[in-house]
């Protein structure tokens, strides 16, 4: 079992205490690093090279979503989840446009976190599940940007299979629940990024979130 190496960045020493604690009760994780401001954590992903990183937005010398940014240029292959006190959708979506691979708010972070990480580590975006329902009013309120394409060129199995995968959903678990293969899946989200102009799985989330598309249902099974 390969093990998930994390680093976490959070200013408050009792808060870095408190996710090494957790992720250090997990058989197949690690912290492998600490960083008390942006900068820092910058500076060690290029060294130290984790999974994941756990990250606060509200940081010194280089906030969160400057640090968010920076690791996307620098390392995109780490993954970036997001751990805040703030819960307005308006941050969650800024995170999620910035290349966030999720967000997490402190007060969840006893149950959610290591489900989180596991879930970022896999490609998947994941959100504080009391953000889901605002994120795609916001959505459905701005509206795509002239630059997006438009989702009325996806067929209606299209649409259920980004749906799915927007909701975390692995390629084997939307074969199961639509009855397709796992190799009909896998077509069907490379269509969806060349169509979209897309290139990641998290740029699919985000685009569902931002045309309405995601829901706070998710699609029906296929019978």
């Amino acid at each position: 079992m390969s093990t998930i190496t994390v680093l976490v960045a959070d200013d408050h020493p009792v808060v870095r205490a408190g996710v090494r604690l957790l992720i250090g009760s997990q058989s197949d994780m690690e912290v492998v690093g600490e960083a008390a401001d942006g900068v820092e954590c910058v500076a060690l992903v290029g060294t130290l090279r984790p999974h994941v990183v756990v990250l606060d937005l509200s940081m010194p010398r280089l906030p969160g979503l400057g640090a968010l940014r920076a690791l996307r240029e620098k390392h995109p292959e780490t993954r970036v989840l997001v751990l805040t006190m703030h819960e307005d959708p308006a941050t969650a979506r800024q995170v999620l446009e910035a290349g966030g691979a999720g967000f997490l708010v402190k007060r969840a972070v006893d149950v959610e976190l290591i489900a989180a990480i596991r879930a970022v580590h896999r490609g998947e975006v994941y959100l504080h599940s009391a953000l889901t329902g605002p994120l795609l009013e916001m959505g459905r309120a701005a509206g795509p940007t002239p630059a997006d394409t438009s989702p009325d060129c996806l067929s209606p199995r299209e649409r259920d299979v980004l749906q799915l995968l927007a909701h975390g959903y692995t390629n084997q678990q939307v074969a199961d629940r639509i009855f397709l293969s796992v190799k009909t899946v896998e077509t069907y989200r490379a269509r969806l990024l060349e169509k979209l102009n897309l290139r990641t799985r998290a740029e699919l989330t985000r685009y569902a979130i931002a045309h309405g598309l995601l829901g706070t249902d998710e699609p029906p099974v296929e019978r």
